[in-house]
C-alpha cells in the first residue's frame, strides 16, 4: 500500500505541473523528471536506474495531458493534421527506439544529457528567442526526418516535443498558434511510444528496478505516480491557461527557466 505522504506528494506535483503547463505552454517533463528522481531515491530506488524510472513515469504521465491538450487545440482548428500525419511515423520510431538507447545508459549519463538539454531550453525561454521564418514547409521526407529526431530527443529527456517542434515549424513559416497546436498533437504519439518503450525495456533490461516496493512498478513506469500526477495535472492545466491572460507570463517564463536549471542540477547531483 502506498503511504499517504507519497500520495499527497504525487498529487501536489501533478497540480504544479498541470498549472505551469497551462500557464506557460510547456511540457511537464522538465519538472517531473528531476522531481521524480528525488522522490524515487527517497523511496529506495537504486541510483543505477532511478533516472530511467523517472523518465518512463514522466512519459506515461503525459499521455493524459497530451490528449487533453490535443482536443483543446483541435477544437480551435489550430492543428495541422497533414503535418502531424507526415511526422507521426518518424516520431513514433524515433521515440520508441531511443528508449532502448536510454535504457542501456547509466543514470548519471542520462542525468548529464537531461541537464544539458534543459540548459538549452531554459536559455531559449529566458531570452525568448524565436527563429525567424526563412523557408517553406518541408516535404514528407523532411518532416519524417524531423519527426525521428524530435522523437529521439523527446524520449531521452521525457518531453512532449514542444521545445523542438514549435521552433522547427515556425522556422518554416507556420503560424505560431498552429505550430503550438500541431506540437500539442505530436505530443500524444511521443508519450504513447515512449511509455511503451520504457515499459518494455524495464521488463527486459538487466537494470530492472530495484526498489523497496515494486508491486506497482511495471518496467520503468511507476503506476501510482502516473495516475496521481495525471488526475491533478489534467484538472489544473485549464486553470493555468486561464491565468495566462492575467499574469505577467514573460516574467514568469524567466523565473521558470531558472527553476528548470536548478532542478536539473539538483537531479544530477542526486545521482552522482
Amino acid at each position: 500500500m502506498l503511504d499517504i505522504q507519497w500520495i499527497i506528494t504525487f498529487l501536489v506535483l501533478g497540480s504544479f505541473v498541470g498549472f505551469m503547463a497551462g500557464l506557460l505552454g510547456i511540457g511537464g517533463g522538465g519538472i517531473m523528471v528531476p522531481m521524480l528522481t528525488t522522490i524515487f531515491i527517497m523511496q529506495g530506488v537504486d541510483a543505477n536506474n532511478v533516472v530511467h524510472l523517472a523518465l518512463g513515469t514522466s512519459m506515461a504521465s503525459m499521455i493524459f495531458t497530451s490528449f487533453s491538450s490535443l482536443r483543446a487545440h483541435h477544437s480551435k482548428q489550430a492543428v495541422l493534421w497533414p503535418v502531424v500525419k507526415r511526422m507521426a511515423i518518424g516520431i513514433i520510431l524515433g521515440t520508441f527506439l531511443a528508449t532502448f538507447i536510454a535504457s542501456n545508459m547509466r543514470s548519471v549519463y542520462l542525468a548529464m544529457f537531461f541537464t544539458a538539454f534543459m540548459a538549452f531550453v531554459s536559455l531559449q525561454m529566458f531570452l525568448n528567442k524565436k527563429p525567424k521564418p526563412s523557408r517553406q514547409l518541408a516535404g514528407s521526407a523532411g518532416l519524417f526526418g524531423a519527426g525521428t529526431f524530435i522523437g529521439s530527443i523527446s524520449a531521452l529527456v521525457s518531453i512532449g516535443g514542444g521545445s523542438l517542434t514549435v521552433p522547427y515549424l515556425t522556422w518554416q513559416n507556420v503560424d505560431i498558434k498552429k505550430a503550438i497546436g500541431t506540437s500539442a498533437a505530436i505530443g500524444l504519439p511521443i508519450s504513447i511510444a515512449g511509455s511503451l518503450g520504457y515499459l518494455i525495456n524495464g521488463v527486459i533490461s538487466s537494470n530492472a528496478v530495484t526498489y523497496t516496493n515494486t508491486l506497482y512498478t511495471f518496467g520503468f513506469v511507476n503506476l501510482p505516480a502516473v495516475l496521481l500526477i495525471s488526475i491533478t495535472s489534467v484538472f489544473m492545466a485549464p486553470i493555468g491557461a486561464k491565468f495566462a491572460h492575467k499574469l505577467p507570463v514573460a516574467i514568469l517564463k524567466k523565473i521558470f527557466a531558472v527553476l528548470l536549471i536548478i532542478l536539473s542540477i539538483k537531479m544530477l547531483i542526486s545521482v552522482l
